[in-house]
């Protein structure tokens, strides 16, 4: 296998490692020690590590090395900011008319709940006239994905709002996915801190 995949399985790996919570937050991530859980040369697990830094999944300090970054509450509330803020705009830049599209319910039901999410969030991003909403709205997925696989801990009734999220994005119906995008990150921004307390007991 040459370099360039080599990398990028290392990247892939680490990942959905990271994004399933497998390091604590705060944890050095050794790249000696990674390299041989994941039968790799040392290079290809830095540059791998590096491109993970780009995607705000891990955090390089200076003179300590790599490690997975740190969440908190302020942060968290961020972050479910923008995601806001992120769907709004790409449901403003939705064209005129959108004809409602058959439900594809395979495809929008992974079993895993942060999956799913993510896949009904990108659908509403790349509808969009601007492509940089999709672009942005895969990298939000990636920094959220660990939190939503605890928000079910907390948040009542979360399939069925994800399920008027759905039906809403099939008929294209935009005002209701204002209203719902509205209530949906209002709800968590309110519950971040109970959030990020079953985030950090699931460690």
């Amino acid at each position: 296998m040459n370099a360039g995949a080599t990398t990028g399985r290392v990247h892939e790996a680490l990942r959905r490692q990271i994004m399933e919570r497998i390091f604590r937050p705060g944890e050095r991530l050794d790249p000696a020690l990674l390299a041989k859980n994941l039968a790799s040369s040392a290079t290809p697990v830095r540059e791998a590590l590096h491109i993970l830094t780009g995607e705000g999944l891990v955090e390089a300090r200076a003179g300590t090395g790599f490690h997975v970054p740190h969440l908190d509450e302020p942060g968290l509330k961020d972050l479910y900011a923008w995601s806001a803020d992120l769907v709004a705009a790409a449901l403003a830049s939705w064209p005129p008319r959108l004809d409602p599209e058959r439900p594809d319910v395979q495809a929008m039901s992974p079993s895993n709940m942060a999956d799913r999410i993510a896949g009904i969030f990108l659908r509403t991003a790349l509808l969009s006239c601007n492509s940089e909403h999709g672009r942005a709205m895969h990298m939000l997925n990636l920094r959220l994905h660990a939190v939503r696989t605890v928000e079910s801990q907390v948040i009542a009734q979360g399939e069925s709002e994800l399920q008027s999220w759905i039906e809403a994005l099939h008929n294209r119906e935009r005002s209701a996915l204002r209203r719902i995008n509205g209530t949906y990150h209002r709800r968590r921004r309110r519950a971040a801190a109970a959030i990020l307390r079953a985030l950090y007991r699931a460690e």
